[in-house]
């Protein structure tokens, strides 16, 4: 369906030096995990984010998971986040028998509420898990607060936070870990991929370990052990040297893809917001304290069957349009191991009335403007 479009949803960002990359890696005997491209990924992550250590991981799913195991979740334990979030914040604590606990979102960022965390805290609850939708970032310092007066842990589901801040400090380093994404519809992929970014020192160790199969084979490396074997949980959370190199060539050029970007989606907002003005629809809101980076442009039309027609009249015209998440909460799955807290005055509201635009880098201008005509078009504009 992508290919017969005449304006895709999303392509996979590509700035030039990734092939030479993967050759160098391919050229160097060596493809596995952690060889020069994870660790030149690593280093630019750290510096970039200011985390005490970054580890590329296979996916963000993955990053998400080993979150969980470094938080020691158990079965029985309660884990607080959106209902309005990809399947993946959820599963990777389900899995580990915990109950997710879904709170409310905010109608204005579509971040969880954080005026409604509190009172979803109780004795079995260990984390609180925001998302920060679309690359704008959730409330972090009230939530912190309520994190710490409630002794819990801050995990950061910043799949689609690389390059955004909040307060001047990047999404995925104010809370315990953060977990970014490289899936290829991110602002920067590797193909499938993710990193784990880790506040503390203190369980740098244990993250290599859990990432390293359960096993010391890092430290074994690095001479800190005489020979690595067996010690704790984990899996094979590595990623090759080819992801990892294709995306060191995209994270060397960071700045270039964040502002080709951001141009797309300030003319998104300009072309669009007399649509606004005459409350047509509605346009992303940027709290003052956040920096995004540009990861989506999404309408707010004012119902579920105005959103299947618009996206029904932008597809007849050659322009995939697509909606998002299903509230996991009205999910078989989300029935299973969630429960809702409190009311759900906007989260399946906001979801059934909000399409994303086309938007990557490289989106031509003259395909952007098509895609404006069309959305006015169809509002008789």
């Amino acid at each position: 369906m992508c290919r017969a479009m005449r304006i895709p949803f999303n392509q996979p960002p590509f700035v030039g030096p990734e092939i030479d990359y993967v050759r160098k890696a391919v050229e160097s005997g060596r493809i596995c995990g952690d060889g020069q491209f994870n660790q030149k990924c690593h280093a630019w992550l750290e510096q970039k984010t200011g985390v005490a250590r970054a580890l590329l991981t296979t996916s963000c799913t993955h990053a998400l998971e080993m979150s969980a195991l470094l938080c020691n979740i158990q079965p029985g334990d309660e884990v607080i986040m959106p209902s309005f979030t990809f399947v993946s914040t959820a599963d990777a604590f389900a899995m580990r028998g915990a109950k997710c606990v879904f709170v409310d979102i905010r109608p204005d960022t579509m971040n969880i509420d954080e005026k409604l965390i509190e009172d979803a805290i109780t004795e079995k609850t260990r984390a609180i898990v925001p998302v920060h939708y679309a690359g704008v970032g959730c409330e972090m310092d009230t939530i912190n607060a309520i994190a710490k007066k409630h002794n819990l842990f801050v995990i950061e589901d910043a799949a689609q936070g690389m390059m955004a801040t909040y307060k001047g400090r990047s999404l995925g380093s104010l809370g315990d870990f953060g977990c970014y994404s490289f899936h290829e519809t991110k602002n920067y992929s590797m193909g499938e991929g993710g990193a784990i970014l880790i506040a503390d020192k203190k369980y740098s160790d244990h993250a290599e370990i859990i990432r390293e199969k359960g096993t010391n084979r890092v430290q074994f490396h690095r001479g800190e052990v005489d020979k690595y074997t067996w010690v704790e949980l984990g899996s094979s959370y590595l990623p090759s040297e080819l992801n990892a190199a294709y995306l060191y060539a995209e994270l060397e050029n960071a700045q270039k893809i964040f502002d080709n970007r951001m141009a797309s989606w300030k003319a998104y907002r300009e072309r669009l917001q007399p649509l606004a003005d005459a409350g047509e629809l509605q346009l992303p809101y940027i709290p003052a304290e956040c920096c995004h980076n540009a990861h989506m442009f999404y309408l707010k039309v004012a119902d579920l069957k105005t959103r299947t027609a618009l996206i029904a009249h932008l597809v007849k015209n050659g322009i995939l349009a697509v909606f998002h998440y299903v509230p996991l909460h009205n999910a078989p799955a989300g029935k299973r191991f969630g429960r809702f807290n409190g009311e759900d005055r906007y989260t399946t509201h906001e979801s059934d009335r909000l399409l994303r635009l086309p938007m990557f880098y490289g989106l031509k201008p003259d395909d952007q403007e098509f895609v404006c005509d069309k959305v006015k078009e169809f509002f008789g504009k």
